[in-house]
């Protein structure tokens, strides 16, 4: 029974997926031009990676094997006028992006050093309201992947602040689960530096979204925080919000207790049905992850607010992206991230009021019911938003 259900989850990854376009190019090979009046939004990506720069295939611009040091970019990105919240239009296959109708990489900037990048970084903060929201990619990432979603985050939002990736080297491949844990561990200290990079900057409130296998690395480089003494980073740390965690749930109760318990509790998003998830717990020898752990209450005791999203719905049949490609999810997002931690109560990051003033408007347009469960260290919320 145990491998029947390993072969069925094996095959839902091979159809859906948990990344884009195969071939992993974030550049085309020919520029395609689009009228300005067919564009909805450009936005600058700031990247802090430990993948390679590509050879091989310069367009992927990095590629999937790991670098032993941190290397630095800057992506410009279009966002068609065309586009639909919680979605990324992309080319099909090895077709080019079409800027009227593709999310599309316009321009490449690399610094040759921690210096030059962290100069750019530092003025583009200052600029857009000294803040930052930092994006950790999940497992079977290409560099084009990490790139597209912080970008659909940050339009989807309209997050305030300078987006900025960090991209470990996840080989782009679903058979690379193995090879994806080992550069997730490789990467914590990266991770930790471009951190201290950032709050060495005038931002006021380093936001972090961490998904999936990128769950597991923002937690380790925070506990490296904590155990340094510095675990708010100097007051900086805004919001943590970990979806889908691909973390063992015993892992992750030790690496809270090393944390220490938030001053502003994390949020951890969770489902159910997350039938990525599913195959990582089988891999990992039938046990729970945090992304589809059963027991939010548990989990709450760590100081943490769990967000169960299993009653809303996905945009693909694995489920492991609602955070970013439900609408109304998306929305809500971005109503708790347009104030800055700093300023917020104490109320949970996804409050009740919030959830049904938002429901209420949206319904309608989504056409579904969801019913979101929120369990914090104080007390349980079920909403339903919808109609």
């Amino acid at each position: 029974m145990r491998q029947r259900s390993l072969i069925a989850v094996l095959l839902a990854l091979a159809l859906a997926g948990c990344a884009g376009n195969s071939a992993h190019d974030l550049i085309n090979r020919v520029a395609v031009e689009a009228p300005a009046s067919s564009i909805g939004s450009t936005h600058e990506i700031f990247v802090a990676t430990t993948r390679q720069q590509a050879t091989a295939n310069p367009r992927q611009v990095f590629d999937g094997d790991r670098s032993l040091t941190t290397n630095y970019a800057r992506v410009d990105v279009t966002v068609p006028k065309a586009h639909r919240v919680g979605s990324i239009e992309r080319a099909k296959g090895r077709a080019p992006s079409d800027p009227a109708k593709d999310f599309t990489a316009r321009r490449v900037v690399t610094y040759p050093d921690r210096q030059h990048f962290a100069k750019a970084l530092g003025a583009d903060v200052v600029k857009r309201g000294e803040r930052a929201l930092v994006f950790v990619h999940g497992f079977n990432n290409g560099f084009d992947d990490g790139i597209y979603r912080l970008t659909q985050i940050a339009a989807d939002t309209n997050y305030p602040g300078t987006p900025v990736l960090f991209s470990w080297a996840s080989g782009g491949r679903i058979t690379d689960y193995v090879y994806d844990k080992e550069s997730a561990n490789a990467a914590r200290d990266d991770l930790e530096a471009t951190l201290r990079l950032l709050a060495a900057t005038k931002v006021k409130s380093i936001d972090i979204i961490a998904h999936s296998m990128g769950t597991w690395v923002t937690m380790e480089a925070l506990r490296q925080l904590a155990i340094t003494g510095d675990r708010d980073l100097g007051g900086k740390l805004g919001y943590v919000i970990l979806a889908s965690p691909d973390i063992d749930v015993d892992v992750f109760k030790k690496q809270m207790l090393r944390y220490g318990k938030p001053d502003k509790p994390f949020t951890v998003l969770l489902s159910g049905d997350d039938r990525a998830l599913q195959i990582s717990g089988l891999i990992s020898g039938s046990k729970p992850r945090v992304g589809d752990y059963n027991d939010a209450a548990d989990l709450a005791s760590y100081g943490v607010i769990v967000v169960d999203l299993t009653k809303t719905k996905g945009a693909d049949r694995l489920n492991h992206a609602k955070f970013a490609d439900n609408p109304i999810l998306v929305q809500l997002l971005g109503d708790r991230l347009s104030a800055p931690a700093s300023l917020s109560d104490t109320e949970p990051p996804l409050d009740e009021r919030r959830i049904n003033d938002l429901g209420q408007g949206l319904g309608q347009a989504v056409g579904a019911v969801a019913e979101i469960v929120i369990t914090t260290p104080l007390k349980v919320l079920t909403v339903v938003t919808g109609q």
